[in-house]
């Protein structure tokens, strides 16, 4: 069997699961949903509501049929491609994904781009002088950012650079006061294609500190897994082969080691791509981002259920399509 064949019948294998992976996540979050405490009922009410109010408003939802026949309907309904509405406003649940969605794209890739190039940096320069004060500093860094909580991390973010500095707002995605540019809701995009200068500079000044803090918290785990990598292929007999040959450490570290050091990296990039579609959800209810975590921890709140299924459900197909 050729490479190629072998390549082709994996990728089907794991595409033919997908529909079992969906259905199996979207069981389990709607069974939790009903065994969790609390009504949405109460939570649109009140608790102070009166039977009779409670019981017209549950038949207006739809939650006094049974379980089997609210499961069947949900089923039927992603078959479709249809999320429901949610219970409080009545609003497509695709609709709030389409409008949340966009920030926490943006907000998550400017986080890798930076986790990123502080992890190659740091990485690499580690591995050029093993063993030294920097490749030291470099593993305490890789372990600190790791172990670091990250609301802990986001709240003295805002503390420092924003309260003490006053340098960067501490929550929100655009100014206030300011109209906000209109088109695909990627706000730098946006802003460009306008060209709305200021639109564009405030953007990026409330992007900036959650970006930034998210984007440190993960570089940790890409300067430990680059530092790994490099060492183990250092050791490689075409690596001692280009040595006895003559050839400046430089070219070999970056024409011969860290092509191959990039392949594990980029397999956990990737997976780092399908954590962050979903956004950092501490990161986002921290720095009040309007982007899916946010929006899925207020449903939660309110018992929302069809939208806080719809939202585990894309966050669900995107990562597995990744």
């Amino acid at each position: 069997m050729s490479r190629y064949t072998s390549l082709l019948r994996y990728s089907f294998s794991r595409l033919a699961l997908f529909p079992l992976m969906l259905w199996v996540i979207s069981t389990l979050v709607f069974i939790l949903l009903r065994v969790a405490p609390g009504d949405p009922v109460d939570a649109i009410l009140g608790n102070r509501a009166s039977d009779e109010a409670k019981d017209a408003l549950r038949e207006e939802l739809g939650l006094n049929i049974s379980l089997i026949a609210q499961y069947t309907k949900f089923i039927i309904g992603l078959l479709k491609g249809d999320l429901g509405e949610a219970l409080a406003n009545q609003e497509p649940v695709k609709d709030i994904i389409y409008k949340s969605l966009p920030a926490s794209l943006e907000l998550g890739l400017t986080a890798l781009f930076i986790a990123i190039f502080i992890g190659l940096l740091i990485g690499f320069i580690g591995i050029v002088k093993p063993e030294g004060k920097t490749d030291l500093a470099g593993r305490l860094y890789g372990i600190s950012t790791y172990a670091i909580p990250p609301f802990w991390a986001a709240m003295m973010a805002q503390i420092f650079f924003g309260v003490i500095l006053g340098w960067l707002p501490v929550g929100g995605r655009f100014p206030p006061g300011m109209n906000q540019p209109q088109g695909t809701g990627f706000l730098i995009a946006d802003s460009i294609f306008n060209k709305d200068w200021e639109a564009l500079k405030g953007t990026i000044r409330y992007l900036l500190l959650p970006a930034s803090t998210l984007g440190i918290l993960l570089s940790g785990v890409f300067s430990r897994t680059i530092r790994i990598n490099m060492a183990k292929i250092l050791q490689s007999d075409y690596i001692q082969a280009a040595e006895s040959r003559g050839l400046k450490k430089r070219r070999i570290l970056l024409k011969h080691a860290l092509p191959n050091a990039l392949l594990p990296f980029l397999t956990i990039a990737g997976i780092t791509i399908a954590s962050l579609i979903g956004g950092a959800l501490l990161i986002e209810i921290t720095f009040s981002w309007p982007g899916l975590a946010l929006r899925l921890q207020e449903a939660i709140n309110q018992r929302d259920y069809p939208v806080v299924q719809g939202i585990v459900v894309v966050i669900a197909a995107l990562v597995v399509l990744i």
